[in-house]
């Protein structure tokens, strides 16, 4: 169901994270949502968060919004992204310790930052049957959009990636342990429709890792993974606009691989899923794909990446707006939604630096919506009448 896409030709949005602002120190740890916002001094920053999040997302014109993905905590390499739910979801113990991945492949080498990360998995186990807990991703979503006219997204991890995140002395099983994830993220999921969110982000299914990184577990082969996605998703697009977020990784902003990798191998499989929107990383990546994913994308939107997560030098609007055009000449503009290829605070970028990739992904937008005769958005950001260099014109 398309809500926060629809009658707009070419929205803008980004994937979901921002830096976090210096002066928020407040940290949710282990704590549920709810309970912290009852402590005025950590509301206070957590709301401030989330209103400076959305407003640089206004200040540069961005269609979809999201709330910077402000409860996470300051962790070596954004791992919060994962540990959060695993902290919160019931099932898991109240202690925790060092816990190494059950996915070979997630070990980097010593001596390399993305090592540090390891050192970072300091997690509860499984000990009783896993449900949603206090996600409380209703109540995080109502503190965003209650700031702002704009829609905004709410994205979540996938439960193939928290299965293999944690230790299990309940279910044993690998492949049962990721099902009981599914179940209880649909749960919340679907709480979180129907208090009103507008898009719903489905982060990193493994679908297209599995021709480089194997598979999960050695057990679930794409055709699984597939049906993994559309049993979290189940129901939901009846309320919301779903989206599938992929992309190549990005934790302290650093690449996963060596080498560029490419999504042909599973964009039929990517073409499965049960979601409104596909995303894809084709700025740091390269437009390589792009004619596959035209060919093979057909009845869904595609989100493109046009501004590179990895990096602090800020695209130019000519880059990103010629990196739309290439798009264009295989995804017609009805179907085509521009983004970053993923998000930009996992640990390694600037709120200003972010902020001009933001700007420039919308005036490369605008270049591209003037050539189509279809209405830009405002960009307060590059109005010249608010410069403190140049004279008002």
């Amino acid at each position: 169901m398309y809500k926060a896409s629809a009658n707009v030709l070419l929205p803008t949005s980004i994937i979901g994270s921002l830096p976090r602002p210096h002066w928020h120190t407040a940290a949710l740890g282990s704590k549920s949502f709810l309970e912290a916002m009852v402590n005025a001094r950590w509301r206070e920053q957590y709301e401030d968060a989330v209103s400076a999040h959305l407003r640089a997302q206004e200040v540069a014109g961005l269609d979809i919004c999201t709330d910077g993905d402000a409860h996470y905590d300051e962790e070596i390499g954004g791992f919060s992204w994962q540990r959060y739910p695993l902290t919160h979801m019931a099932g898991l113990s109240r202690e925790a310790a060092l816990t190494p991945p059950a996915v070979a492949a997630a070990s980097p080498a010593r001596g390399h930052i993305l090592h540090d990360q390891l050192e970072a998995r300091v997690l509860p186990k499984i000990v009783g049957p896993l449900g949603p807990g206090n996600l409380h991703y209703a109540a995080m979503w109502k503190v965003a959009q209650r700031q702002t006219r704009r829609p905004v997204k709410f994205g979540t991890i996938l439960p193939e990636l928290l299965a293999a995140a944690v230790a299990d002395d309940y279910y044993k099983d690998p492949v049962e342990r990721c099902w009981a994830f599914s179940e209880a993220l649909n749960q919340e999921l679907h709480a979180l429709a129907d208090a009103g969110c507008p898009v719903i982000q489905l982060e990193e299914p493994q679908i297209h890792m599995v021709p480089v990184r194997g598979k999960p577990f050695g057990r679930l082969d794409i055709p699984d993974l597939v049906k993994l996605f559309n049993n979290t998703v189940k129901g939901l697009r009846q309320k919301t606009e779903v989206w599938c977020h992929t992309c190549w990784g990005n934790p302290a902003q650093q690449r996963i691989f060596r080498d560029i990798q490419s999504y042909q191998p599973t964009l039929a499989a990517l073409d499965e899923v049960d979601a409104d929107a596909v995303t894809f990383e084709t700025c740091s990546s390269g437009t390589g794909d792009l004619a596959a994913i035209g060919a093979t994308i057909r009845d869904k939107k595609v989100v493109i990446g046009v501004i590179d997560h990895h990096t602090l030098q800020i695209e130019r609007p000519d880059q990103v707006s010629a990196l739309i055009r290439e798009a264009l000449k295989h995804i017609p503009a009805e179907r085509l939604v521009i983004s970053s290829d993923c998000g930009m605070g996992r640990e390694g970028m600037s709120r200003r630096h972010a902020q001009y990739k933001m700007v420039a992904m919308v005036l490369g937008t605008n270049e591209v919506r003037r050539e189509l005769g279809i209405p830009e958005a405002e960009c307060l950001a590059a109005d010249s009448r608010y410069s403190l260099a140049l004279p008002a014109s």
